[in-house]
C-alpha cells in the first residue's frame, strides 16, 4: 500500500501530539504509526480504510464515520472452521505482520502481554509468513496474550514446491500450544472489506458458534 514509515518514524516529535491528540487512521505501513504511537503515547488510533480505498466498499467507509463521530462498533463474524471457541477482554494492538516483525526490538515495538492482537497481510510468500509468526512466537509476544485475531491474508505466494499449509494454517499451527480464543476471518486489511478497528481500545472477543468483537 506503501513504504517508508519506518525510515521516518524515529524523527517525529509527539510532545503536541501528547497535548492535542488526533485519529492516526490508516493500515498497512501505517502500522508503523499505529504501534509506535501506542507504545509512547497510549493514544487510541484507527486500523481503518484510507481516501484511496473509500470507493471500494460502502460500508467500511460507513463504519469508518461512526467510529470517528464516537459512536460504538461491534462486530460478528462468520464461523471458520479454524476458530478456537472462548471469551476475552484486553487491549486490542497489532495490524500488518509485515511490520510488526520489522518493528521488533526497535522504539515502535509492542508489549502484547494481556492484550488481543490482530493480524493482517498482504502478498507474501508462505514460508515468510512461517517465519513471521516463529518470529513473533519465539520472542513471547504469543505466549501470554487474550486472543487473537486474524483479518485478511491476501494474494499469498507459493513457491515451485508448495509450502503445505495456507496462512491461516500456519497461524493455527505457530499458537496451538495456547489455549485463548482464535477468531478467523475479520474483513480487515487489504481486502475489499476493511471494517475499522479500534486499536489501544479495550475489546471483547467471544468465539463460539460464530465470532464476535466490540469495544468496551
Amino acid at each position: 500500500m506503501c513504504h517508508g514509515a519506518l525510515r521516518i518514524v524515529d524523527g517525529l516529535d509527539l510532545s503536541m501530539f501528547k497535548k492535542h491528540p488526533k485519529w492516526m487512521v490508516g493500515y498497512s505501513d501505517v502500522t508503523v504509526f499505529h504501534n509506535h504511537l501506542h507504545t509512547h503515547t497510549g493514544v487510541e488510533t484507527l486500523h481503518a480504510a484510507m481516501p484511496i480505498n473509500f470507493e471500494k466498499d460502502a460500508e467500511s467507509l460507513a463504519l469508518l464515520k461512526k467510529g470517528l463521530f464516537g459512536e460504538s462498533l461491534a462486530y460478528n463474524i462468520p464461523a471458520h472452521h479454524l476458530n478456537r471457541i472462548g471469551e476475552e477482554e484486553g487491549t486490542l494492538i497489532g495490524g500488518n505482520l509485515s511490520l510488526l516483525y520489522a518493528m521488533a526490538s526497535t522504539p515502535s515495538d509492542i508489549d502484547t502481554t494481556g492484550k488481543i492482537l490482530f493480524l493482517e497481510d498482504l502478498d507474501e510468500y508462505l514460508y515468510h509468513i512461517d517465519r513471521m509468526m516463529m518470529q513473533l512466537k519465539r520472542s513471547g509476544k504469543l505466549v501470554n496474550l487474550k486472543g487473537l485475531v486474524v483479518g485478511s491474508f491476501s494474494e499469498m505466494k507459493d513457491n515451485t514446491v508448495p509450502f503445505g499449509k495456507t496462512a491461516e494454517e500456519i497461524i493455527t499451527d505457530t499458537v496451538k500450544d495456547f489455549d485463548y480464543p482464535l477468531a478467523f476471518g475479520f474483513p480487515a486489511g487489504h481486502g475489499e472489506k476493511n471494517y475499522p478497528l479500534f486499536l489501544g481500545r479495550t475489546a471483547k472477543l467471544s468465539v463460539g458458534k460464530t465470532a464476535s468483537l466490540s469495544f468496551l
